[in-house]
């Protein structure tokens, strides 16, 4: 009997793995792509947020990062990366899609890995650091009715 039960579960995982059938991707036949498409799906590629995260590489023609983002109960709170180049004035804001919600700048990393916060829907601060910086989005923990939904983030660096 001890044979048999185990000759069963044997069978049982033999029986049970899958054979991954390994297929070569065809080659594209569209060869001829211009600099116009690269350069508009780039543009389309940034400032979006993936996971729990947007990172602001591109600026709109007004010189403003911009993206949207939005928070669920999976990600509640968002990360917005962004490179200073020089010391400046920041100025950002979020709009919520609704309007108004209890959303808020909750927290601003330094690239020396120190930080200050929590801001409101606006923020303005002095920045003197170079080098990468982290913003949190999220809501205010001390209200009710966390903000689930979408929103806009407009960043701009006044250069001193």
């Amino acid at each position: 009997m001890k044979n048999f039960s185990i000759l069963l579960i044997s069978i049982f995982f033999c029986s049970c793995q899958q054979k991954e059938n390994k297929i070569a991707p065809a080659p594209s036949s569209e060869s001829s792509v211009t600099k116009d498409s690269v350069t508009t799906n780039k543009i389309e590629e940034e400032n979006k947020q993936t996971g729990d995260t947007i990172v602001l590489n591109f600026k709109d023609e007004k010189g403003f990062y911009t993206a949207e983002g939005s928070l669920d109960s999976i990600h509640p709170r968002i990360y917005l990366k962004f490179k200073n180049e020089d010391s400046g004035e920041l100025n950002a804001k979020i709009v919520p899609t609704t309007g108004k919600g209890n959303i808020r700048f909750n927290q601003i990393i330094f690239p020396d890995k120190s930080s200050d916060g929590p801001f409101g829907m606006d923020l303005k601060i002095n920045l003197t650091q170079k080098g990468d910086h982290i913003i949190m989005v999220g809501h205010s923990q001390m209200a009710d009715n966390p903000f689930w939904g979408k929103f806009k983030v407009q960043l701009e660096n006044k250069k001193q």
